[in-house]
Parts: structure tokens; C-alpha cells; sequence
């Protein structure tokens, strides 16, 4: 009888705790019938199995593309996913550059447009989603010609993501709101602390967020990361770079399906380089840094992408449902974790 209650007391304790570590079921089941059992798997979160080479594409010389890139791929003989990443206000597409070779390492393709060349003529919201377009259907024809010799990128497995306005870049281009037609399917969304304008009254136009749950029209889950400081300003007369009801708690309140991480120690622009050029040096002094630390985040952030790609193109979900299970693996406090799913669009 001591051992029953035992049991029944140590059900209902984790039954209490499990609150923030929901997984959809089909996930967990696809985990345990590829594995036998649930890993503690933490390889995500380390440098992936290839080496990665970095090459910059100019928009004056061809291919010629509609943007610069910033190409950054394994060197090894493959076909790997695709993840068109837009880069954050005021930064460049190499600010990111330590964060995509640990995903790139993992085997997957990142292709990072500049979106801006001068402050003086920094692009609307709307441009910015038109010319991200641009460049995702460039990539049809002309990808081949900038990847490594014996690299393929898999457009059939097109992920797009971005960080801070990037990041809601990123949903209008997969929530298909653009004047062009977009002559690639996304497959994957990924928002790295998405931010939609100053406040819930000053939105950043196209106007994306209606408040509504569950309103955006997305056939897939998508993966929201939630960097925890971005909401705090560094002067009380001072906006915050990630400010509530805007930020990532908003946007993934409106996707059906997916899952939300947050890094609750670190700040908004946590996952760039350490060193970075003018522009940047001064959209970063403007957010909280809470830790210092940001090679732990950059590699926390690019191993949840990694686990999320694998559940979504090589059908390996079981690092998502680890982490998902059991976020202490992470490297870094990872609070709170929450998956949902409706409808069509669960995994």
C-alpha cells in the first residue's frame, strides 16, 4: 500500500509541473517509435558533424542577386534545408554570423539578405517584405550557382526566419502578405524575438497582430524564441527593444501550432556576434544585456532551431520532444516552454 500511494504522490507531483512542457502527442510517439525510448540528447546545442564555409554575394555581380547575401553552408557534399533568415533595425546580416555556423554545421543552408545599405534610406516594412520576396524566389534559379561545389540547398524544405523586426518580416512572408507572387513554398517558420512596432498602439505597418488566438493562417507549427530581458528598457524614459504586447508573446498567441521558448536571462540582441560595426554597437548598447554570456545563447537559439528543423524536414523529432520534455538540457534557463496545436496544423 506504501508503494501505491508512492507512485500515485509522485504522479500527481509531476503532473503539477508539467504545465509548460506540453507536447503534442503524435510528436512523442513518432520520438519513441524511432528510438525505442526517449535520449537525453543535448548534441544540438554543441557544433554540428560538418564543416561550414561563409561566402559573401554581391548585388553587382552575378548571379546578381536582388539583395547582398550572406551565404553560409556545410562544404561537404550533401542536400541540406534551406533557412532564409532576416536580419533585426540597424544590423547586418554578418552580425548573425557565429549564430548560422552552428546551425549550418548541423547540415542546413542559411541564405541572409542585407536589406539596407545607408539609415538615410532604410527601407519600409512593407519594401523590406517585398525584397525578401524577391530574393526567395531568386534562389529558384540561382542558389545552385552560389553554394560550394557538391552542395545542393532543398527549396523543397525552405524555412524563413528573422530576428526582432526580421522576425515579423519573417510571418508576413509566410503569412503571404506580399504584392508579388511568392513562387516558393515555406515549409517552416522560425521568429527569433519577433517585434511588431513601439506598442500595441504605434504598430510597425503591415499590421500582423490583430489579437486574436490562433489567427494566423499558418499550415505548419511554427517555433517562437522569446529572449526574456527584451522587455525591459534600460532607462525608465526609454523604450524597451522587445516591448509587451508586440513581442514574442503576442505572435506565438496567434499561431495555431508550435512551440514557444524563452531565454530568460538574456537580452534582445543576445544572439549577435561580440564584435560588431557602428550601427549595430549602438542598436545593442540601446537593449538590456542581462547575461554576458552570449555564446551560451547564440548556441541555446541555434540548437532549438536545429531540433525544430529536424522534426519538421527529417521527420527526427526526438530532440524537440527532449527539449520540450526536459529544458534543463538546454544550456541555458530556458522558462517558459509551451506547445499547442490545432487542427491541420499539428505535426
Amino acid at each position: 500500500m506504501a508503494h501505491l500511494w508512492l507512485t500515485v504522490l509522485l504522479m500527481l507531483l509531476a503532473t503539477t509541473t508539467l504545465e509548460a512542457r506540453v507536447v503534442e502527442p503524435t510528436l512523442l510517439e513518432m520520438a519513441t517509435t524511432r528510438t525505442g525510448h526517449l535520449m537525453q540528447a543535448t548534441r544540438v546545442f554543441e557544433k554540428g558533424p560538418y564543416d561550414v564555409t561563409t561566402v559573401t554575394v554581391r548585388k553587382s555581380r552575378p548571379p546578381a542577386p536582388p539583395l547582398p547575401l550572406l551565404l553560409v553552408s556545410p562544404n561537404t557534399t550533401g542536400l541540406f534545408p534551406v533557412i532564409l533568415f532576416v536580419h533585426g533595425m540597424l544590423l547586418q546580416n554578418s552580425d548573425y554570423s557565429d549564430l548560422f555556423k552552428h546551425i549550418a554545421s548541423h547540415g542546413y543552408v542559411i541564405v541572409a539578405p542585407q536589406v539596407w545599405s545607408s539609415v538615410l534610406c532604410y527601407p519600409s516594412l512593407y519594401q523590406e517584405i517585398e525584397m525578401v520576396a524577391s530574393v526567395a524566389n531568386w534562389l529558384l534559379t540561382n542558389l545552385q550557382k552560389i553554394l560550394p561545389e557538391n552542395v545542393q540547398g532543398d527549396l523543397s524544405k525552405l524555412a524563413v526566419s528573422g530576428h526582432s523586426r526580421g522576425g515579423k518580416t519573417a510571418f508576413a512572408l509566410a503569412l503571404g502578405i506580399i504584392k508579388i507572387e511568392l513562387e516558393v513554398k515555406i515549409s517552416a517558420l522560425i521568429g527569433v524575438d519577433p517585434v511588431a512596432g513601439l506598442s500595441k498602439n504605434h504598430l510597425t505597418e503591415p499590421h500582423i497582430l490583430k489579437y486574436v488566438p490562433n489567427n494566423f493562417n499558418l499550415l505548419f507549427p511554427t517555433m517562437v524564441i522569446g529572449l526574456g530581458l527584451g522587455n525591459q528598457s534600460i532607462l525608465p524614459i526609454a523604450p524597451a527593444c522587445a516591448p509587451n504586447e508586440v513581442n514574442y508573446v503576442e505572435f506565438f498567441n496567434e499561431c495555431r501550432s508550435g512551440a514557444k521558448f524563452v531565454l530568460t536571462d538574456y537580452g534582445h540582441m543576445a544572439i549577435l556576434n561580440n564584435n560588431l560595426g557602428y550601427w549595430s554597437s549602438i542598436a545593442s548598447i540601446l537593449c538590456v544585456k542581462g547575461d554576458n554570456n552570449k555564446d551560451v545563447a547564440r548556441r541555446t537559439v541555434g540548437g532549438l532551431i536545429v531540433a525544430y528543423l529536424e522534426a519538421r524536414f527529417l521527420e527526427d523529432p526526438s530532440d524537440y520532444v527532449n527539449i520540450t520534455t526536459n529544458p534543463s538540457l538546454a544550456p541555458t534557463r530556458l522558462y517558459p516552454v509551451k506547445t499547442k496545436s490545432q487542427g491541420d496544423t499539428a505535426w
